[in-house]
């Protein structure tokens, strides 16, 4: 007996054949048009292969609601067995491949995770591609904040060296300081050299510039002219900020009073984010 699927599926396959056949001829006669081409033959094939696409999604589309096979009540003994190992497979399977997308959207988090930038590429974006900078030594550089502790001992910052150095590859660095005598300034350039300050090659000694009064301090950075002028001094960073285009205060407590133009920091390396 010929079910209705059987026939179905041979009328589908006639139809094929007939394509085919007709596919084959359509490519004769389209050889031999093109010899003698114009716009209404042109329009005529057009209208021909629209004709053809239509019908054949029109076959392919169902040609009715598909029927729905009834769910089975009762299993036998044998039947559960079989659909409880089945049951465990599928749990199985999902299980694996819950931990696979798992594994997969790790790597892909790893992948697009920020990449913590350089403290090289920090120094250069804080400062702004300043070319020349200006700094203090007592409570920026030195462990000491005042003139009379320099005439006892001067002592590098160990945990600022190594913003220091990033600056000296990549600035005009000047160090500067107030001193109460010759032999501070023989401390203060002894400690930088045990420090490694000199080593680098980016800051030498005739680059430490002493004075013994701020207000020298403060004409030494204006005839320098530096992009940026770090200091502890809140009034010097004030009266500066209509010639300097960056300050830095370093100072544990923000200053009453300040210029647009002035950043507050904590400690040099704080700014840097090197801490």
């Amino acid at each position: 007996m010929i079910t209705t699927s059987n026939m179905g599926d041979s009328s589908k396959d006639d139809f094929l054949q007939l394509i085919k056949r007709f596919g084959a001829f359509l490519t004769v006669k389209i050889s031999n048009i093109f010899h003698t081409l114009d716009s209404r033959s042109v329009g005529a094939i057009a209208g021909l292969a629209v004709a053809i696409v239509f019908t054949w999604r029109v076959w392919r589309s169902p040609s009715g609601p598909q029927r729905r096979i009834p769910k089975r009540q009762g299993t036998t003994p044998s039947s559960s067995g079989v659909s409880t190992h089945s049951s465990a497979n599928v749990e199985t399977s999902g299980v694996i491949s819950s931990s696979e997308d798992s594994n997969a959207q790790n790597v892909i988090d790893e992948f697009f995770q920020p990449v913590k930038p350089t403290l090289a590429q920090v120094v250069r974006q804080r400062l702004s591609e300043g070319r020349k900078v200006t700094c203090r030594l007592l409570g920026v550089i030195l462990e000491e904040t005042s003139p009379e502790e320099l005439q006892q001992q001067a002592t590098v910052r160990s945990s600022v060296l190594e913003v220091l150095l990033e600056i000296t590859k990549f600035c005009d660095l000047y160090l500067m300081e107030r001193v109460l005598d010759d032999e501070s300034e023989k401390k203060v350039l002894l400690a930088l050299e045990n420090a490694g300050v000199f080593t680098s090659g980016g800051l030498v000694k005739d680059k430490v510039l002493f004075c013994s009064t701020e207000i020298g301090r403060t004409s030494f950075v204006r005839q320098l002219e530096p992009d940026w002028h770090i200091d502890t001094n809140p009034e010097i960073t004030f009266q500066l900020a209509r010639f300097i285009k960056y300050q830095l205060h370093v100072s544990p407590t923000k200053p009453e009073r300040t210029a647009i133009n002035v950043f507050n920091s904590t400690t040099l390396e704080q700014f840097f984010g090197n801490v």
